[in-house]
């Protein structure tokens, strides 16, 4: 794996500065292709996909993290990382993100991993791999809790590898971090952005999506024990964290992991990782450096994005 020289060695700084910083998706020379996979009968999501330029190395999946979409910055060089490499990619968006909202009538949430599976299925029974599945913060509780349902059926399904970058493994314990004062600006803006995609969704269907208390709700905590875990039927927020934690899961991983994570995230204690002990599995490969901040790591010497490269690397090497 690529060394890594940090830009910054402050985690607040690194988060923010790698959500503005420039990223590079050569569309000219690997243009996008919209594709519609219906994953139940009244739901369908969105993959943007890209072919590489020579002979197709393998199928990768990248999926975004809470309110991204597929032009989240991540998307894009992480998307670069793996064409230059000779990886189809899809970056998929999850359930109504990325302009989407017409095509489910439903919300999407930190384990909802039926989605993800139908186009792994889909990929497979077409011919298409090896497959990679990759994901970043909400996206890779996603990636990992699906390869832990999966476990032996996973290399059946023809994935390869499987590629987490700043996972939530502890929810619970994320969303009490989210709220400590020094992470206003990161709770204000994802409650601002859930709260606004809620009342759009129940403008759609307000049957389904009751606005009685919304604008009383200041913290994701409280917007996924008031309104996520009803709509999906976790019944509170205590359930749905303890049932869709990908910690629980990382037993069951049967195929070559990678989980890169940051002491100086501001938004995952390092600590949910010393609990979960990933690396307890012999599957596993824990990459936790001292800086990089959440989805950040943004690279002083080499490569700018050292995540996506080294993911990229990775997924290319055999695992």
């Amino acid at each position: 794996m690529l060394p890594f020289d940090p830009l910054f060695r402050n985690g607040d700084l690194t988060t923010i500065a790698a959500n503005f910083w420039p990223r590079n998706l050569d569309e000219t020379q690997y243009p996008s292709f919209r594709d519609l996979h219906r994953t139940e009968a009244d739901v369908q999501v969105l993959a943007l996909r890209h072919e590489p330029l020579g002979e197709v190395r393998g199928e990768l999946i990248v999926l975004h993290g809470l309110e991204g979409s597929h032009e989240s910055g991540y998307m894009k060089s992480m998307a670069q990382a793996g064409l230059v490499r000779g990886l189809r990619v899809h970056r998929l968006n999850m359930r109504t993100c990325g302009g989407t909202e017409g095509l489910a009538p439903t919300l999407y949430h930190a384990g909802l991993t039926g989605d993800l599976l139908r186009i792994v299925e889909e990929l497979h029974s077409s011919g298409r791999g090896p497959i990679f599945l990759m994901g970043y913060s909400l996206g890779a509780n996603v990636v990992l809790k699906l390869a832990g349902e999966l476990g032996a059926r996973a290399v059946e399904l023809g994935v390869r590898g499987v590629v987490s970058v700043s996972a939530p493994l502890d929810l619970h314990a994320c969303c009490l971090r989210m709220q400590e004062r020094r992470n206003f600006i990161y709770s204000n803006k994802f409650i601002d952005r859930l709260k606004a995609r809620y009342r759009r969704r129940a403008a759609q269907f307000p049957e389904r999506f009751p606005l009685d208390g919304l604008d009383g709700v200041k913290s994701v905590l409280e917007f996924d024990d008031k309104f996520t875990s009803k709509a999906f039927g976790f019944g509170d927020a205590a359930n749905y964290y303890a049932t869709q934690s990908c910690q629980e899961f990382l037993g069951g991983i049967g195929v070559p992991g990678l989980l890169i994570h940051s002491a100086d995230d501001p938004l995952i204690p390092t600590w949910v990782y010393e609990k979960a002990a990933p690396e307890k599995n012999p599957n596993l490969k824990l990459v936790l450096t001292r800086h990089g901040g959440h989805v950040g790591f943004l690279a002083r010497s080499g490569a700018r994005f050292w995540a996506e490269e080294s993911a990229a690397d990775w997924m290319i090497s055999g695992t």
